[in-house]
């Protein structure tokens, strides 16, 4: 399972594993207080496409098409995510302020049809 978080949001008690997804270090955040598994820097949207999408609403599905050629082009930055993410819950940690139009968001989107396609070629085939 997937979820995604705000860092700015309270943490509370979970038994999620949290990676941020962020380029860069969420400003006003003490990093000894952010419990996380990692900081996936590498799998963030580049500098670039970030600057240019800026979370400008309007820009939303292309940043999205954009940012999956990205994720395409390197799966040895993201392929380890579907693996915990089938044993456990795994959520995206981000610190943009809009909460449905951020990289994390695009990201578990990305994920989450990645494991589905897993998924079915779990299937076994029926006999015909």
């Amino acid at each position: 399972m997937i979820t995604v978080r705000s860092i700015y949001n309270p943490w509370g008690t979970s038994y999620a594993k949290r990676f941020l997804v962020e380029f860069d270090w969420p400003p006003d955040t003490d990093r000894p207080v952010v419990h996380l598994e990692g900081w996936l820097r590498d799998i963030a949207p580049s500098r670039e496409l970030s600057a240019w999408f800026a979370n400008d609403r309007g820009k939303w599905q292309e940043f999205r098409r954009c940012y999956f050629a990205e994720l395409d082009s390197h799966p040895e930055e993201w392929k380890f995510l579907l693996e915990e993410a089938r044993r456990s819950t795994v959520e995206l940690i981000y610190h943009s302020h809009d909460t449905k139009y951020n990289s994390a968001v695009a990201l578990k989107e990305y994920l989450e049809s990645k494991l589905a396609a897993m998924r079915q070629l779990e299937q076994p085939t029926p006999d015909i």
